[in-house]
C-alpha cells in the first residue's frame, strides 16, 4: 500500500489543528486547572487519531503505522514552527507533550478494532 501524501498531510495538519484549537479555547477560557482539561484533550486527539486511522481504509496496523509515524513527528515539527515561538523549548520538557506525541502514533492502530465497527454501524442506524 503506497503512502496518500493527501492522507497524510490533511490528517496530520487536521490533527494538530484541532488539538491547537482546542487548548487554546482552553486557554482563553481559563480552563486550564486540573485534569477535565487534559482528559477532554486526550479524548479529543484519541478520536480523531482513530478517525484517521480508518480513513485509510488499512487491513493491518503496518500499513497504519507508516502513517502514524509521520503524524507524530509532524507534530513535533509543527510544534517547533507553531509553540516553541511562544512557549520556548521548554515546551519540550512537559511530559504531557512526549505523551501526546505518542498518543498520535498509537490511537491510529486501534481504527482496525472490530468494536468501533460495531459501534459506528450501532451509530449510523439511529
Amino acid at each position: 500500500m503506497g503512502m496518500n501524501v493527501g492522507k497524510l498531510l490533511g490528517w496530520g495538519i487536521s490533527i494538530y489543528a484541532l488539538v491547537f484549537l482546542l487548548f487554546s479555547a482552553f486557554l482563553t477560557y481559563g480552563f486550564v486547572e486540573g485534569y477535565a482539561p487534559r482528559i477532554i484533550g486526550f479524548l479529543a486527539l484519541v478520536v480523531i487519531c482513530i478517525t484517521a486511522g480508518r480513513s485509510l481504509n488499512a487491513h493491518s496496523w503496518l500499513d497504519i503505522l507508516p502513517y502514524s509515524l509521520a503524524w507524530g513527528t509532524m507534530m513535533f515539527v509543527l510544534d517547533v514552527v507553531m509553540s516553541v515561538p511562544i512557549g520556548g523549548w521548554a515546551i519540550f520538557t512537559d511530559w504531557n507533550v512526549w505523551f501526546g506525541y505518542a498518543v498520535v502514533v498509537i490511537a491510529p492502530l486501534f481504527a482496525l478494532y472490530p468494536r468501533f465497527d460495531r459501534i459506528s454501524l450501532r451509530t449510523a442506524r439511529v
